[in-house]
């Protein structure tokens, strides 16, 4: 068979050449359009599902939210996981389906049982949503929205940056093939607020359902059908929408008869003010900034659509302001291009070496240095059509000595043969001969190489995703490898090779042989000696085997560096600010820094949840040929830890990168190398043996960032209703708790401006918010031309309450995280 293809190989040699050109033009067509990433995409299938709960304590969305949504979900088909975070105002619940799940039927399955959880929730949460179609590794690209004017001076505030990214620039992103979502991070979202002056409130005998009954009756259009008039039809439409600030006071919240009416203005302020946030965003110590996460769809090529993102946010740049620019913080495309480099660096290496050493004849070393592309482009081919995507890890692990390995057997027989052929047989026949001769050891030769990747293909879960990309991609290459050997290359050493030729060697191979040839005769003179000193050296080198360690993946230098901030739960947003803006000034001090942009707490779409305690810092790096001193990543990484540790105290750092965090928390919701798991209903037993699970870690050598989930309680200001005191009144409790919400800001509505679309707030104003004494005398409810104050209805208690709660197959855990420096993984 092999004997036969050989020989309508040349007696068809156009034909072969011309194959062999369409399947190469195919191959680069292939490569252009095959998906390319840093890594292979390990995200399992899993659908989130994120509930808000605005002035929900951690433990209140558990029991009231979380619980009720991990209740309803179970028992989905295909599920084998389930994971959830209850933090304060949300719920993030995690839910992971067999390998081999449909990922949108996963999703319809989810949104069947969403409805049947929203029923079973309180009034007033928001409804369970499905989190964006991304993988988690969607993080494609980032970038500032920056303000300047002639004299470098930011011209628009915070505020008007972020109304200009979520209503001029995301949606024309969105637009994007191959976008599924634009994360907003930073700046302030508009809000028209209306602060209440209970003072002024008790003076007009006004309460807040007065208010808030008023606000929600004035802001509506209506339609009234249609009239003909002269044979002509006119609509006929009825319009009350507020406009502005103007408008909302102007609302009459009371009109008595003989008396002036009385309107929002009478008691209180209308102000445009941002809306309560758990996020912000600052870079390079110059203060806060607006940012946009680009977030690409499930399956799409991250290197085309980063391409066709920054082609578009280039049109969007030339419709802005002048003074407003859009600078790119994160590209993972720049990953991408190394990652190509390295594949194209090496392809180009082994051709030189096979050009040069092997063969030592130009003409011949030419044909077999054609072994290494067209088997490259054969699997590209191959790639396309299954679905694989290229990776470091897949196109990297490609030995280009093996891949012309059977060529360079071939092309090298032809030329002995044709050297030898003395009696002046026909080219082609001693062509066709050498080729026949050493069929089957190539044969062989190519898959005794693939039957070693084999067992690679019976992998699943995360480590299959991780590895399968790569075995196949050899084989697909091995596959076109041998395919060439036997086909391609004889046609060419017909047509290429002179019909005259003299054996010779290079030199190197001759040293090489003299230095063999008197060492394979004294291991032939003693096989048995021989025999038991390759024993010895293999019992020899079991000790080392046993201590060479193991990583789950090579550690890849992604170029750039992700640290993770972790303060006290209780801290604010507002004084995170100062502290992520100190931390830029310090790591610009290095010379290998190029920008450093914090991000703290959680944007409005929150597939990362994040607390406001929490604060990822990314420090992006110059090129390394541009560093002053040559230096490894972790001794640069050990002098940032020294650095921070010292000069910025009551926070606790980890180092990471952007995609290694996150292939790290696909394992198992922890952004660490290392995770203690540790499961239980108690929370304070939970966070009393969390830390001393902490104790134990850092005391093992190679430990770093060692830190426990759980640190301390969030102290929590609960409002408690008094049921006698409701009674005595005739109260109902929906009066306390909107007046409660107030406080945070109580949505009535909205303001329309164009495709924008801004929240109207009833709330009281700052001075009453932050003194616990003044909360009691807020308003309540009118009862006998008389209010009611909140501390008659209900008692203010200091409790403490957990800042966060996770669950894992619907029990509690918490875990203990830490990073491993200066070993392996597996010794650790």
């Amino acid at each position: 068979m092999l004997s036969e293809l050989i020989n309508v190989s040349l007696r068809n040699r156009f034909l072969v050449l011309a194959l062999v050109g369409l399947m190469a033009v195919g191959g680069v067509y292939s490569a252009l359009h095959i998906p390319v990433d840093a890594v292979p995409d390990m995200t399992n299938t899993q659908v989130l599902v994120l509930t808000e709960a605005p002035g929900l304590s951690p433990l209140e969305v558990e029991q009231y939210v979380t619980n009720r949504v991990e209740t309803v979900m179970g028992g989905l088909p295909r599920l084998i996981e389930m994971r959830s975070v209850s933090k304060f105002g949300i719920s993030s619940v995690t839910l992971v389906f067999e390998e081999g799940t449909d990922l949108y039927r996963a999703r319809q399955l989810v949104t069947e049982r969403i409805a049947q959880a929203a029923g079973q929730l309180l009034p007033g949460h928001g409804p369970p949503e499905l989190g964006p179609l991304a993988t988690a590794l969607g993080e494609i690209l980032q970038f500032e929205v920056r303000s300047a004017g002639a004299s470098g001076r930011p011209v628009r505030d915070a505020m008007e940056l972020r109304s200009i990214l979520e209503w001029q620039i995301a949606p024309q992103l969105k637009q994007v093939p191959g976008v599924t979502e634009i994360n907003v991070i930073g700046g302030y979202y508009k809000s028209y607020e209306v602060q209440l002056d209970p003072n002024r409130m008790a003076a007009q005998r006004v309460s807040l359902d007065d208010v808030l009954a008023a606000l929600a009756e004035n802001n509506a259009n209506t339609g009234g059908g249609y009239i003909v008039h002269e044979h002509e039809q006119r609509f006929i439409r009825g319009e009350a929408m507020l406009r502005g600030p103007e408008d909302i006071e102007r609302i009459v919240l009371r009109s008595n008869p003989g008396d002036l009416p009385v309107l929002v203005r009478d008691v209180a302020q209308v102000v445009i003010a941002p809306l309560t946030r758990q996020g912000a965003a600052t870079r390079d110590g110059r203060g806060e900034i607006v940012t946009g996460m680009v977030m690409m769809l499930l399956g799409e090529n991250s290197r085309t659509t980063v391409h066709r993102v920054k082609e578009r946010l280039a049109e969007i740049q030339a419709t802005l302001p002048p003074d407003v620019r859009l600078e790119i913080l994160y590209d993972r495309a720049e990953f991408i291009s190394r990652t190509l480099h390295t594949v194209i660096h090496n392809l180009v290496e082994g051709g030189l070496l096979v050009i040069l050493v092997i063969l030592g004849n130009l003409r011949a070393g030419l044909v077999v240095a054609l072994a290494s592309p067209l088997s490259m482009l054969f699997a590209t081919n191959v790639m396309r059509v299954t679905g694989i995507t290229a990776s470091l890890m897949s196109l990297g692990a490609i030995d280009f000595g093996l891949i012309v390995d059977s060529s360079v057997i071939m092309i090298e027989n032809c030329m002995r043969r044709i050297a030898h052929n003395l009696d002046g047989r026909p080219h082609g026949d001693v062509v066709r001969d050498a080729a026949i001769e050493v069929r089957k050891p190539t044969m062989f030769g190519e898959l005794i190489i693939a039957v070693v990747y084999l067992p690679i293909l019976t992998l699943q879960g995360t480590e299959g995703k991780l590895f399968r990309p790569m075995a196949l991609t050899v084989l697909f290459a091995l596959a076109g490898s041998l395919v060439l050997s036997l086909t391609l290359m004889p046609v060419l050493a017909y047509t290429a090779l002179p019909r005259r030729l003299e054996e010779k060697e290079v030199w190197l191979i001759r040293l090489l042989k003299w230095l063999y040839r008197p060492v394979v005769a004294r291991v032939l003179a003693w096989p048995r000696l021989t025999a038991l000193a390759g024993l010895a050296v293999f019992v020899a080198t079991i000790p080392l085997a046993l201590h060479l360690g193991a990583e789950f993946m090579p550690r890849l230098d992604e170029g750039d560096i992700l640290i993770e901030c972790n303060r006290l739960p209780s801290a604010t947003l507002e004084g995170s600010l100062p502290l992520s803006t100190q931390i830029e000034k310090l790591l610009l001090t290095f010379p290998e820094v190029r920008t450093v942009f914090c991000k703290t707490g959680r944007p409005e779409i929150a597939n990362d949840i994040m607390g406001v305690q929490q604060t990822d810092v990314w420090v992006m790096l110059k090129p390394v040929a541009q560093w002053p001193r040559r230096k490894s990543r972790d001794e640069l990484i050990e002098e940032m830890s020294q650095v921070l540790t010292r000069e910025v105290p009551g926070a606790v750092f980890a180092f990471t990168q952007p995609i290694e965090m996150r292939v790290d928390e696909l394992v198992a919701g922890v952004k660490a190398d290392v995770a203690v798991l540790l499961y239980g209903d108690d929370l304070e037993v939970l966070a009393r043996k969390g830390k001393e699970i902490e104790g134990v870690l850092a005391s093992i050598p190679g430990a770093a960032d060692v830190k426990a989930d759980y640190q301390a309680n969030v102290q929590t200001l609960t409002i408690k209703a008094r049921r006698e005191q409701l009674a005595r009144y005739g109260i109902a409790a929906r009066h306390l708790l909107d007046t409660v919400a107030a406080v945070g800001g109580y949505p009535v509505g909205h303001i329309y401006e164009g495709r924008a679309r801004y929240p109207i707030l009833v709330r009281f104003p700052p001075s009453w918010r932050e003194d616990a004494r003044r909360l009691e005398q807020l308003p309540v409810h009118v009862h006998d031309e008389h209010l009611v104050p909140l501390g008659e209805l209900a008692d203010i208690l200091l409790q403490e309450t957990p800042p966060s709660i996770d669950h894992e197959a619907g029990q509690r855990r918490t875990f203990v995280q830490c990073n491993v420096r200066g070993r392996d993984v597996g010794s650790f």
